[in-house]
């Protein structure tokens, strides 16, 4: 058996999975937003899943940002940034001793559906998040490609590719993230990007259902959402060219057009026949959570 833990920016998620991957608990509690209290909620879940089944457990843990290999260091955590050149593993050592894996949310979720959810039948699978926030992650042959900076499959952070390019620069000298593919595809650019345009203040979710209710500024704005997510996924594609494309989050929960983003991709790509699947997660939301159990079990093999 190996538990999962996923430490979000709101909410600290576990499960255990025995080996057969059938969950056999989940539950999860608010994430206290402190680098120290939050070691604190991860180990009391160990402990106590350690004590009910009377077992000593392998721990995989998916997080925002990603890791530095030399140093083992978490970075660019942007929506918790209290986790920020922290090490998870290091500092839960010092209270337990379990063996303890951690990597990126994004990579955990591509995991699970790479293994044994929608992608399981393909060798290179490129899992994308579009949440709050946006990221992905990159399996292939149900390994992790995590790359020489941690940054393998971190495809968010590329520019958008439009037809007049932005400085990266504000004019307060700080990097402008608004340019980034993030600042056009997660939930919080769209409800910021809508309201600047229409002077109106809707949640993602509201913003999908007016468009299917033809609303004619929802309509037009997700119009476009549709022109930028095709152009960005053109990028995943002539870049890695994987066998299967799985979108997961929040945002792509509202995402019924699938089809049309294929073809508008394949339009961009000027390819007749696309051979790309786009494919909805078997797991959702539970991914993550199960591709970080998931993950301790693949270190250990």
């Amino acid at each position: 058996m190996q538990i999962g833990i996923d430490l979000g920016a709101t909410k600290i998620e576990y499960v255990l999975l025995d080996n057969n991957n059938k969950e056999l608990e989940r539950n999860r509690s608010e994430t206290p937003k402190d680098f120290g209290k939050t070691i604190i909620v991860i180990t009391d879940i160990i402990e106590k899943l350690q004590k009910k089944y009377n077992s000593k457990f392998v721990v995989g843990i998916c997080h925002p940002g990603n890791l530095d290999s030399t140093s083992g260091l978490i970075k660019n955590a942007h929506n918790s940034i209290w986790l920020n050149d922290k090490s998870l593993i290091t500092e839960l050592k010092k209270k337990i001793d379990n063996d303890v894996f951690s990597e990126n949310d994004a990579n955990c979720f591509s995991l699970s559906e790479a293994l044994d959810g929608a992608a399981r039948h393909y060798n290179s699978v490129f899992g994308i998040i579009l949440g709050s926030g946006c990221g992905g992650g990159l399996v292939i042959n149900k390994k992790i490609v995590s790359g020489a900076n941690g940054l393998g499959g971190e495809w968010s952070l590329n520019q958008m590719p439009l037809k007049e390019i932005k400085s990266n620069i504000d004019n307060n000298g700080k990097f402008d993230f608004s340019q980034r593919i993030e600042g056009h595809l997660s939930g919080k650019s769209i409800e910021k990007n809508f309201n600047t345009l229409f002077k109106k203040k809707y949640t993602a979710k509201e913003i999908f259902s007016k468009y299917r209710d033809k609303d004619t500024d929802a309509a037009n704005f997700i119009n476009s959402y549709k022109k930028n997510l095709a152009r960005s996924l053109v990028i995943i594609i002539t870049t890695i060219d994987p066998d299967a494309i799985v979108f997961g989050g929040g945002v792509s929960n509202e995402i019924d057009f699938l089809d049309e983003l294929k073809s508008m991709s394949a339009k961009l790509l000027n390819e007749k026949s696309l051979k790309t699947v786009f494919l909805k997660p078997i797991y959702g939301d539970a991914s993550g959570v199960r591709g970080a159990a998931l993950l301790g079990r693949q270190n250990l093999i």
